[in-house]
């Protein structure tokens, strides 16, 4: 019986040292998980927003190029959209067969470094179907006027890079001194009430580009 019983208290006691140290075990492998929640939680903001599920990779996708004609745009090149994102504007319009009238245009009114020099500038840039409308005759005479054609071309420039919700309801000085007018919305946009933009939000390293159907002609 005496030796049931000693068992018996020497069990008890061990167990009553023991009992202290499973609870600090237990409190501190709460304490690393809590932690480790709380880490996790802190993470999946970023997580979600990294999955495109909310936050600024929602607002990525309206800021690519949008229009019937960037289908034409190379997929690779200097003449591609990654591609004229490393030049400045009258480089990156050299780039693009589409845009070879204007960039003519732009080298007889001597307009090239003005135009790659400049800083977060927009262009309205008329395509070679664009030009085309205007009858040679009175084309041809227009690139030999060096005075009327800076005066054209100026007014395609916007002192300040516009993204397209810019273009939904407004009016803006060009570097010609007068001014234009952009309306529209989603990826529909005129100019002027007149010219649509067929390839809009183009970025190349010094503008923002909407390459557009009809050449635009400042009042007189």
């Amino acid at each position: 019986m005496m030796n049931t019983r000693v068992r018996r208290i020497a069990m008890t006691v061990a167990a009553a040292a023991v009992l202290p140290l499973a609870l600090t075990a237990c409190s501190d492998d709460g304490g690393d998980s809590a932690s480790s929640d709380s880490s996790s939680k802190a993470a999946a903001p970023a997580t979600a927003s990294d999955d495109g599920m909310e936050g600024p990779t929602d607002t990525s996708a309206v800021d690519e190029p949008f229009g019937p004609a960037c289908a034409s745009v190379p997929e690779d090149g200097a003449g591609s959209f990654d591609g004229m994102a490393q030049d400045p504007v009258a480089t990156a319009a050299s780039n693009n067969p589409a845009l070879s009238t204007l960039v003519t245009a732009v080298k007889k009114a001597g307009l090239v470094d003005t135009l790659n020099n400049a800083q977060n500038i927009t262009v309205f840039a008329p395509t070679n179907d664009a030009f085309a409308k205007i009858p040679k005759a009175d084309l041809d005479k227009v690139l030999n006027d060096k005075a009327t054609l800076t005066k054209i071309l100026t007014y395609h420039v916007v002192g300040q890079k516009l993204a397209p919700a810019d273009l939904e309801n407004g009016s803006f000085d060009t570097l010609e001194k007068s001014k234009l007018t952009t309306s529209g919305s989603d990826e529909s946009y005129t100019v002027n009430d007149s010219a649509k933009v067929v390839c809009g939000n183009v970025k190349t390293a010094n503008a923002h580009v909407y390459i557009i159907d009809t050449v635009l002609m400042p009042g007189s």
